[in-house]
């Protein structure tokens, strides 16, 4: 039987050499690959009360609708900065490069709404963090975190477990 792993492809020094890019297209575009990583992200969330789910820009966006679907609940993108028409809200954070920014509109989430954030990836960390702290400015709680993959030798996942998030992975691959 596959696993989630099993229909994700590495490809060889991309974006530049010496990366092993993890590419969850191929999952997304097996109908058995993406039932199953939607159904095992899902799975620890079974029961608890979860109000919307915000998805990180870019990928973050295609399972976080398909979560949001499956639980008949809202869907909020957090986006880089300048994509979001409308009043919204910033945070920047630190890449191994500079920096970056996102956004959330400033209406998207009341205060006390249970929040999942979710994404195909969890390198450093530091998106994910951004996100959160979006959220937790417009007063939603956050009730996890969920990834497809994770790259412990990055650190997020202690980045994330280190601030008392729940952290729910699928499968780790090891390298950069």
């Amino acid at each position: 039987m596959k696993t989630v792993k099993d229909y994700i492809r590495t490809i060889v020094d991309f974006p530049h050499e010496g990366i092993l890019f993890r590419d969850v297209t191929t999952l997304f575009a097996d109908a058995r690959g993406m039932r199953l990583a939607i159904d095992q992200l899902l799975d620890p969330y079974v029961g608890m009360q979860i109000d919307k789910v915000v998805g990180l820009e870019a990928r973050g966006f295609i399972i976080g609708g398909a979560i949001a679907h499956q639980l008949s609940i809202g869907f909020v993108p957090i986006r880089k900065k300048g994509k979001l028409p409308g009043a919204v809200i910033s945070e920047e954070y630190k890449l191994e490069y500079g920096e970056a920014v996102v956004e959330v509109h400033d209406d998207a989430i009341q205060p006390g709404e249970k929040i999942l954030v979710v994404d195909d990836l969890l390198a450093t960390g530091g998106t994910a963090e951004a996100g959160i702290k979006l959220v937790e400015r417009l007063g939603g709680e956050i009730v996890g975190c969920a990834f497809i993959v994770d790259l412990p030798e990055l650190g997020g996942h202690k980045r994330l477990a280190d601030l008392g998030y729940e952290i729910h992975t699928l499968c780790e691959f090891e390298g950069l």
